[in-house]
């Protein structure tokens, strides 16, 4: 989407400014039936819609992101802007500069119409927010968007802008695409700049887009990727050029299909959805390896006891002001305090070890895929959820498939690959080595067309 908008700029079949118009006014007419976004930044859109047309017009060209409409979630900082967080812990909080992500963004020519929402804090899957409103889903109002990148994928799949910014501390880029339907991407650990976000776990968050094609995260990935000189988490490992151009084929692609734990207890339209991706792979030419796996359960644990830990540090400051916080929000911050520090570090040894057990996964596959969530997107309010005859917790049931990749810092793709029989969204996740993000997003364009479109 990003490319046709940008062609029809520079064939003069819209402006900058019209672009950035259209974006205001669907935010306008969505907001009341979604609640996607916290603040709209209306004024100063327009104003850099102007300058960017006129930028054009005198022959300065930022690239294919000129001109086009975008959103940040509400952790990411914009001077002058307020950043909420979702929360009443910031609710007030006025940034006096501008995230690194969103530097890059702007550099590259995007137009910043607004803050979108999340859920509290960023700390949990359901953006059903208690200060800010439930955000809803654009494929069913009654249903959960996923987050906590909630209202970034309301807004891509709603059609009101063709990219958000995101943030995925255990799945909540992932899963929001999932749920609604859009392309969500996880780069590696260190590729992109966290400088400017608010951190929930240090160790753990990814900054990343939710976007309309795989074609848009690349194009945004070449826009926000590389070293930060002042974010000392950065690789200072050479950007490539991550746009996949037109696939066609993944002969020579080796596809896993993990023989334990992600296909256990799957809604039975995600499972058929997910055996279809791995037949239409095989007929773009990639062999199907069956791929065992170190025991995920544990990357899992692992994975949430770092985060229980790191996120009570994040907040640490603020723990005083209970009254701040929702009962949701408290009972973990409250579980982390709680947490003896060797628990922690005997987290990290694990996570550590766990990291080069991977290191033979790759050298029998190139990426594997796994449902990007176990079913489809839940009733708004449900806290459990039925899936293969037994009722699970909907937050855990979520994270199922996706928590344990940010673990191990690798990238992720989670693209549409389909529908169940009431028409929501099924996501296949696809998961590379870390800095394998161009193959992952050729992977992705290859299968775009004919599963998530099919």
């Amino acid at each position: 989407m990003i490319a046709e908008l940008s062609e029809a700029l520079r064939h003069k079949e819209a402006t900058c400014a019209s672009l950035t118009r259209t974006a205001l006014e669907r935010i306008e007419e969505e907001q009341p039936r979604l609640n996607a976004f916290i603040t709209v930044m209306a004024d100063s859109a327009q104003a850099r819609a102007v300058e960017l047309d006129r930028e054009l017009a005198a022959g300065r060209d930022r690239g294919p992101l000129h001109g086009i409409p975008v959103a940040l979630k509400d952790l990411v900082h914009v001077r002058g802007v307020r950043t909420t967080g979702g929360s009443l812990v910031y609710k007030d909080y006025v940034a006096a500069e501008t995230a690194e992500v969103a530097r890059r963004l702007e550099e590259a020519g995007a137009v910043i119409v607004g803050k979108a929402g999340l859920h509290e804090l960023a700390y949990g899957i359901t953006s059903n927010n208690p200060h800010f409103g439930a955000i809803r889903n654009p494929r069913d109002v009654s249903r959960i968007p996923g987050g906590s990148s909630g209202g970034s994928g309301a807004a891509v799949a709603a059609g009101i802008v063709p990219m958000a910014i995101g943030t995925d501390t255990g799945g909540s880029i992932r899963i929001p695409a999932s749920f609604c339907g859009c392309v969500g991407l996880k780069p590696t650990y260190g590729r992109v700049s966290k400088r400017g976000v608010l951190p929930l776990g240090y160790s753990l968050d990814h900054i990343g887009p939710l976007a309309a094609t795989v074609d848009d995260a690349a194009i945004t990935l070449d826009a926000i990727a590389g070293h930060d000189p002042h974010d000392p988490t950065t690789t200072r490992r050479p950007v490539e050029a991550y746009r996949p151009g037109a696939v066609t084929s993944l002969r020579g692609f080796r596809v896993g299909r993990p023989n334990q734990y992600y296909f256990d207890r799957l809604a039975p339209a995600v499972a058929a959805r997910i055996a279809r991706a791995f037949e239409v792979a095989a007929g773009l030419g990639a062999a199907i390896v069956p791929l065992e796996l170190p025991d995920v359960e544990e990357w899992n644990a692992t994975s949430r006891t770092i985060l229980l830990a790191e996120a009570s540090a994040a907040l640490e400051p603020h723990l005083h002001r209970r009254d701040l916080f929702s009962v949701e929000a408290l009972a973990l911050f409250d579980q982390g305090r709680l947490l003896p520090a060797t628990m922690y570090v005997q987290a990290q040894r694990a996570r550590t070890m766990m990291l080069g057990a991977l290191r033979g996964v790759w050298r029998q596959v190139d990426c594997f895929f796994t449902p990007a969530t176990p079913t489809t997107a839940p009733l708004i309010g449900a806290t459990t959820i039925e899936v293969g005859g037994a009722r699970e917790d909907v937050r855990l049931v979520s994270t199922r498939f996706a928590r344990a990749i940010n673990l191990l810092g690798l990238p992720a793709l989670a693209l549409p690959c389909g529908t169940d029989a009431a028409g929501l969204p099924v996501g296949l996740q696809i998961v590379a080595p870390a800095f394998g993000e161009r193959n992952l997003l050729r992977v992705g364009a290859a299968l775009e067309v004919a599963v998530a479109r099919g």
